[in-house]
């Protein structure tokens, strides 16, 4: 593994990520599926995961609760990947994706996650203090599950501002507002996300969005807005201007963990202590490794690699 600034990963609702195939999804009939595949899964777990794809490390901390949490287990010690697991009472969800193999068309199915009492919710900020990455990166990843509050971004970005931490949040809606309310390091909003955060209604065309990234940056909410576009490729805004890139030409498989391995690429290299416009392109190049993975498989370090140089050309 690399030396770099330590990171750690929080995932407040992980997925066990189950994925198969079937010729044709077609309703009222019993679907015969190919053989399955099982990750574990959720934003910062993605992210943990696709560090130590790309030769890095992390702590990854997140909830666990019922049957699927103990599958859930084995899977993460399975992928290497360190984990600190605070028990719940309630069962871990479940994601599914399936490709439909006779169009080529992808079905994703994402489960509600479990109903957290206040105890549980508090667990899990204590158990970051416990690990804070001081000095480093927190990546808060992925959607809250009921019973957490709206602000529990926000609560850790006050707990890292004491600690030199630089807050890296991956969410959308009124999480992610009450997050760059409080101020974070960084966010890596889609379009649609990036539209609601400022009120926009519809699409918002390029030099709008880069309008938004930049008012967020400048009114001190976010040091960093990283917009990824899918086929667009990636936008990323701070103080000192503006960074554009393709999305690289790869045969897509599946676009699940795509967003996941941008940002992972993206806090590697910086924790590395990489120029930002070397960690933007190592994060878009990851990205799109990833999606030419088959279903819920992140990217590979070799792909990574030339898909670098590629957009170095």
């Amino acid at each position: 593994m690399s030396a770099h600034a330590p990171i750690v990963t929080l995932t407040m609702n992980p997925a066990l990520d189950v994925s198969s195939t079937v010729d044709r999804v077609v309703s009222e009939h019993k679907l015969r599926c190919g053989p399955s595949r099982f990750d574990p899964g959720g934003g910062g777990v993605n992210v943990s995961r696709a560090i130590r794809n790309l030769g890095g490390d992390s702590i990854a901390i997140y909830p666990l609760g019922g049957p699927t949490g103990q599958a859930y287990r084995g899977f993460i010690e399975s992928a290497g990947i360190v984990g600190r697991v605070v028990t719940i009472a309630g069962s871990t969800r479940e994601s599914f994706t399936v490709d439909e193999t006779s169009t080529g068309e992808q079905y994703r199915f994402v489960l509600q996650g479990p109903t957290f009492r206040e105890p549980e919710w508090r667990a899990c900020l204590s158990v970051v203090g416990d690990h804070l990455p001081v000095g480093g990166y927190l990546v808060a990843s992925g959607s809250l599950p009921p019973g957490v509050p709206t602000d529990f971004y926000a609560l850790l970005a006050r707990i890292a501002h004491q600690h030199a931490i630089r807050v890296v949040v991956d969410a959308s809606g009124p999480a992610l507002a009450a997050a760059l309310d409080e101020g974070v390091f960084l966010i890596k909003p889609s379009r649609d996300e990036l539209a609601g955060l400022v009120g926009a209604d519809g699409d918002l065309g390029l030099d709008e969005q880069v309008d938004a990234a930049r008012a967020i940056v400048h009114g001190g909410r976010a040091e960093v807005v990283a917009l990824t576009l899918g086929g667009a490729g990636a936008v990323l805004v701070t103080a000192e201007g503006v960074l554009r890139l393709p999305t690289p030409r790869v045969e897509v498989a599946s676009a699940v963990g795509a967003g996941d391995a941008f940002l992972a690429g993206l806090i590697l290299r910086l924790a590395e202590g990489r120029p930002i416009a070397d960690a933007f392109r190592t994060a878009v190049a990851a990205g799109s490794a990833t999606a030419m993975m088959p279903a819920t498989e992140l990217c590979r370090a070799e792909d990574v690699a030339r898909l670098e140089r590629e957009l170095a050309a």
